[in-house]
């Protein structure tokens, strides 16, 4: 049951661990569930897609879809409007519908020397990742250069542009994992030349990381960018700490009206292959089609749609330390998932961490001081960013 204690107009909310017996609590000898206190931090907003903290933890930067990057010192501080990328991407323009428009966002981890910060983006022709240089400071945002564009992108309805980016963690000379949707198009998923429905590895200038299968293996007809095929629309990725006994980590992705994914990020195709083989787009293709590489996770039918996601370290979350946690947008709720001890290619159960108060949720992002950041998306100015303090 939850605990007493929601205090909506004073923006704190106190949620008692949820141990009703329909929904499980964490697997065996991890220990009990967290209190979460839930804080307002940021509201007035319009789809807020991702949240970034810089790599000196005093500032954190958040986005909205329409266009907007925001500043705001870290922990407290007034936000600062760096900029708007509808004015700075002009050729091609920026382009805003449905699904496209301003998404991931990501720090360069030597941000206090270079002042990169990386963000996804839709245009009417392409999708891409720009390098911006900012002065959080000042409140300034230019583009210094798109280090990858790729097609197709689907303007007449907007969907499946995906677009999660984050550098791997200690990784040295970094590294940027890219999560892409398939741009609503059959045979994208499964052709190794376009770069929609892929995770891809790559540097901060865009070239290829040393270890990606084309690189490896160069008799492979392959663009050297991709480490995975086959997937719908990855809208989150989860990374974890350099030689951590998981491995890299783990893309998050939306399925049909069955089968939202959670996957390892390794190597292979993963098995969407919408290709009605007439041009068309077949939804009733199973998730992971035959020789795919299998889901950790699957959701079943319905879907959730989950989004952006972040495993959370640290004692103050008791037994969810280490677990992963999801930001569902059509449940509206955050989901925590137990992934096996030993190899994490099999999971051991799930929980809701806690409602949303009627909010769709967009990203999860753990911050410096080891609390959850959740940005919403219900739009039309509605939004807010949540703070999540366990203990």
């Amino acid at each position: 049951m939850r605990g007493s204690g929601i205090r909506l107009a004073g923006v704190v909310i106190v949620i008692a661990a949820i141990t009703a017996a329909c929904v499980p609590d964490p697997p065996l000898a991890r220990g009990p569930n967290p209190t979460l206190t839930v804080n307002t931090l940021v509201s007035n907003l319009d789809h807020p897609w991702d949240i970034a903290f810089s790599p000196a933890g005093n500032a954190m930067v958040y986005d909205e879809r329409a266009g907007n990057m925001w500043a705001r010192p870290f922990p407290t501080g007034s936000p600062v409007l760096l900029g708007n990328v509808a004015t700075l991407q002009t050729s091609p323009p920026f382009f805003v519908n449905h699904e496209l428009g301003l998404t991931g966002l990501a720090f360069d981890p030597k941000f206090q020397s270079n002042h990169y910060l990386y963000a996804c983006l839709a245009t009417n022709v392409d999708v891409r990742i720009v390098r911006f240089t900012t002065n959080l400071a000042a409140g300034s945002l230019a583009i210094d250069r798109p280090i990858a564009t790729w097609t197709p992108v689907n303007t007449e309805f907007g969907y499946h542009m995906g677009c999660r980016i984050r550098f791997r963690p200690t990784i040295n000379p970094p590294q940027l994992i890219v999560g892409t949707g398939d741009g609503f198009v059959g045979t994208a998923p499964q052709d190794l030349h376009v770069l929609a429905g892929k995770v891809l590895c790559i540097t901060r200038d865009g070239d290829p990381c040393s270890s990606n299968p084309g690189v490896t293996n160069p008799s492979l007809d392959i663009d050297d960018r991709i480490v995975s095929w086959g997937h719908r629309n990855v809208q989150g990725i989860a990374l974890l700490p350099k030689n951590d006994q998981y491995g890299i980590g783990y893309s998050i992705e939306h399925g049909t009206d069955c089968d939202d994914e959670i996957n390892r990020l390794v190597p292979g195709n993963f098995g969407w292959n919408p290709d009605d083989g007439a041009g068309g787009y077949d939804q009733s293709h199973p998730m992971t089609g035959p020789g795919g590489i299998p889901a950790v996770w699957s959701s079943g039918c319905p879907t959730y749609a989950p989004s952006g996601g972040t495993f959370v370290f640290g004692t103050q979350w008791k037994g969810w330390n280490h677990a992963l946690v999801v930001a569902l947008l059509k449940s509206r709720e955050l989901y925590v998932v137990f992934l096996d001890d030993g190899n994490g290619s099999t999971w051991l159960g799930t929980t809701w961490a806690m409602d949303s108060f009627g909010y769709r949720m967009r990203s999860a992002v753990q911050g410096p001081d080891g609390n959850l950041y959740v940005s919403t998306d219900n739009g039309s100015g509605t939004d807010v960013i949540f703070q999540v303090i366990p203990s």
